[in-house]
């Protein structure tokens, strides 16, 4: 089947924002949604008036869109309560952009937030062990991953100390982050004498458990020029789903964001070799080696390598999650938005002592369920256009 075109900069990013991330007691996950959403609007120079199209999706309810529309008074032309994981908010950003430039709507307002640490204090999720993993004890959704992360290291030789290089950037990123929930220095002997949690990977292989919420402003690119921030433009995008349950993956060590990259670079007209910054979904240390690989950063089974010398880490030759990522920042039970909010940032120069020289082109990954559902966005500064 033919790739249908992506509408190449017809759409911009033209404001974005982040509430409550680490711990955030006394607000419920709506009301965080929402005051991300006003700061993201406050950010562009936007109101509520403007908004006619709301995507979003709560941890805990089904009818969420609603719930916000309703919450925030939004008379919205279109609300979007899509969930597929971590990727939702990159697969919102893709409908917004194709409703946008068609003519639907003008404004659209992606927002999510979730207060998991604090009204639950522990992982909350909707994965399960399907009828042909749950009778073998699997711990879901890290089994699945532990798996993926098994079967990279039988073919490729990937080591525990490879993955321990991702955890160890991540952290040195948020180390540069003042909004990041783990700051403390971390090493690779401390990183290796963390607990098994589901071999091999150990509690420092996974994300964290915080409450945080974050929103995107999306309007058309002539729009976005007169709005108050510098717009950051939407120049391609692609997704791919491939399964649900793992045991269904068709295989362990390649995603879906090997296609879903492809496109969106196809789209974008920029390959691997141009971007300046990646922000990726890292729910998991094996997350970024499989992605990085897929994506095209380095060859498969090579991830591992590409890591373990500080290669994604500050001063590294490819900048990865600089804002620490789901490993080290922030993960409120879904991730993706903060890709690009933190791409945004990075982009528009606003990101402080983690600001990269270079900050023009930022390729952006989510990934939803056990590996199943892979979304990559291209955003660029407008000298990219």
């Amino acid at each position: 089947m033919k790739d249908k075109a992506f509408p190449r900069a017809a759409c911009a990013i033209a404001g974005a924002a982040t509430f409550g991330i680490g711990l955030c007691e006394g607000h419920s996950a709506l009301e965080m949604t929402a005051r991300a959403g006003l700061l993201a609007l406050e950010d562009a120079g936007l109101g509520l008036a403007d908004v006619d199209g709301l995507f979003t999706c709560l941890p805990e309810d089904l009818l969420g869109g609603l719930a916000v529309a309703e919450y925030l008074g939004v008379k919205a032309r279109f609300v979007d309560n899509n969930r597929t994981g971590g990727s939702s908010f990159l697969n919102h950003l893709m409908t917004a952009c194709f409703m946008i430039s068609a003519g639907y709507m003008d404004t659209a307002l992606i927002c999510y937030g979730s207060n998991q640490r604090s009204a639950a204090g522990r992982l909350v999720s909707a994965l399960r062990g399907s009828v042909y993993e749950a009778p073998h004890g699997a711990r879901m959704p890290i089994g699945g991953y532990a798996l993926a992360a098994s079967r990279h290291m039988h073919d490729y030789g990937t080591t525990r100390k490879q993955l321990g290089a991702v955890a160890l950037a991540a952290r040195a990123w948020a180390r540069l982050n003042p909004e990041a929930f783990r700051r403390e220095p971390l090493d690779m002997q401390e990183y290796l004498a963390a607990r098994m949690v589901s071999s091999p990977l150990g509690a420092l292989d996974c994300c964290l458990v915080t409450d945080g919420a974050a929103a995107v402003v999306v309007t058309a690119l002539d729009r976005a020029c007169d709005l108050r921030k510098k717009p950051v433009a939407v120049l391609g995008a692609g997704a791919e789903t491939t399964h649900k349950e793992i045991a269904a993956m068709p295989d362990l060590c390649v995603t879906g964001a090997k296609l879903s990259g492809r496109r969106a670079y196809a789209a974008a007209g920029y390959g691997p070799a141009d971007m300046d910054m990646v922000q990726l979904y890292d729910a998991f240390t094996i997350n970024t080696i499989l992605f990085l690989e897929d994506l095209g950063f380095c060859p498969k089974g090579e991830g591992g390598r590409f890591v373990q010398d500080g290669a994604i880490a500050p001063g590294g030759a490819l900048p990865v999650n600089t804002n620490g990522g789901g490993l080290s920042c922030v993960h409120p039970g879904m991730y993706g938005l903060f890709t690009l909010v933190e791409a945004v940032r990075q982009i528009r120069g606003e990101a402080g002592e983690r600001q990269l020289a270079a900050a023009d082109l930022a390729l952006c990954h989510g990934n939803g369920g056990v590996l199943s559902s892979q979304t990559s966005v291209i955003l660029g500064s407008m000298d990219t256009v």
